[in-house]
């Protein structure tokens, strides 16, 4: 396995024509689909992730990247079906009942797909039940719960209390975060992780992941 340097650099600097054109050269070389997200996708989001903290990126490139990211991934996800693969860890995200914030639900799921991580998005205003129903049907591994509305926060107790009910609790972590949110929230209502931004997210996923 070797990284391709031109898709590489195309998602580490937002191109995402050229990164479409990288990925199809790249496969049309014989290079396996799951070796280019693994050797040169992820570690060009990763590399974005660290210009981001360093304030050499700010968010409309680290936006831009995740969109190069996501036009190599229509191609290769076809591929990756037929060939009976998936990514590693699938993340089960949405933003809880009552909470209709977009937004920043959907820049954390672009970063932890750009992460590697398989992400089914359930939307805004997620039941309880939905995110149950959820993480059995995909079997998931992490479960990430936002909140932009400080009446809506009730809810992700609520949604690990279900979990709990329908005996899937321990098979999944559980990250929170959003406006009203805070680190002592998460611990209070018995969440693994919270996250005040979506590069810190992905961080703090892979953290729990590897912990568990």
């Amino acid at each position: 396995m070797a990284q391709v340097k031109g898709l590489y650099d195309a998602i580490l600097n937002g191109d995402a024509n050229k990164a479409h054109s990288a990925t199809e050269a790249a496969i049309a070389a014989g290079t396996a689909p799951m070796d280019l997200v693994s050797e040169s996708m992820v570690p060009a989001m990763d590399e974005a992730g660290r210009l981001f903290e360093a304030k050499e990126y700010f968010l409309p490139e680290l936006l831009l990247s995740s969109r190069a990211m996501k036009r190599a991934m229509k191609i290769l996800r076809p591929l990756l079906a037929a060939a009976g693969q998936k990514m590693s860890t699938r993340v089960v995200i949405g933003s809880v009942m009552g909470d209709r914030d977009d937004i920043s639900k959907n820049v954390v799921a672009s970063m932890l797909e750009a992460g590697g991580f398989e992400v089914i998005d359930l939307g805004t205003n997620v039941s309880p039940e939905a995110f149950v129903a959820a993480v059995k049907e995909q079997d998931a591994h992490l479960v990430c719960m936002s909140a932009m509305l400080t009446v809506t926060i009730p809810a992700m107790k609520t949604t690990i209390d279900a979990l709990k009910t329908a005996g899937v609790r321990t098979k999944v972590k559980v990250l929170i975060g959003g406006a009203p949110v805070t680190m002592q929230y998460a611990k209070e209502i018995g969440a693994d992780g919270y996250s005040e931004n979506a590069i810190g997210a992905v961080s703090v996923a892979r953290n729990l992941l590897t912990a568990a």
